[in-house]
């Protein structure tokens, strides 16, 4: 009986589709958003990165379900916060990344902030910010609740962590939000259905009324 219930659960898994997310991390330059990247993909912490522009992916598999990650690791021009168009479609979830120990990093995830609000509203794109160099928070520059205020302001996730020091607090971002990736993805679906379920409706009507 054991047996049997295993195979069948076994079975359910396999029929899940696997989930693809596009996640694109934005921010100043030197916040950690490799750091934050490769500490996610490898669990291994580097400190310095070159200025290359690179798409990474990663499958995990989160309750039962194979979840396929690429990540767009941008690199901050320094003349100019703004966002491509093509990162805008891109991306089904962002995470803004600045240092708490450098209030320019948090000015530039506040202009960038702005920018995708007049392109996407946010029940179209989830949004994580994140006050990355926790390790260094004696030195901070930007309060906890200046970043959780910025967060509630924009309907956006937010955690303060440290790529240098722990892997799981950088894990949970990532999955927080492929969450609520999902999240919008499924009220998008049922939204499309009762949209579809009104026009049919509206069809019957009109036909009757011609009749």
């Amino acid at each position: 009986m054991v047996v049997q219930e295993k195979s069948r659960l076994e079975a359910m898994e396999g029929n899940q589709q696997r989930v693809e997310v596009n996640i694109l991390l934005l921010g100043a330059h030197n916040v950690g958003k490799s750091a934050l990247t490769v500490r996610f993909l490898t669990r291994r912490f580097i400190s310095e990165y070159g200025d290359i522009e690179s798409v990474y992916s990663r499958v995990d598999r989160i309750d039962g379900q194979e979840i396929c990650f690429n990540i767009w690791d941008s690199q901050y021009a320094q003349k100019s916060s703004s966002v491509s168009d093509k990162q805008l479609q891109w991306a089904d979830g962002m995470i803004l990344v600045y240092n708490m120990c450098d209030r320019s990093s948090f000015d530039v995830v506040q202009q960038q902030l702005q920018q995708i609000r007049r392109s996407r509203k946010p029940s179209s794109v989830p949004i994580i910010i994140v006050a990355n160099k926790r390790d260094l928070q004696r030195h901070r520059t930007v309060s906890g609740e200046e970043g959780r205020l910025l967060a509630l302001s924009q309907q956006c996730g937010f955690f303060e962590v440290s790529a240098a020091e722990t892997y799981h607090g950088v894990l949970l971002v990532f999955h927080r939000l492929v969450d609520l990736v999902k999240e919008t993805r499924a009220i998008r679906k049922s939204t499309a259905g009762v949209r579809g379920i009104v026009r049919s409706v509206s069809a019957v009507f009109a036909k009757k009324r011609a009749e």
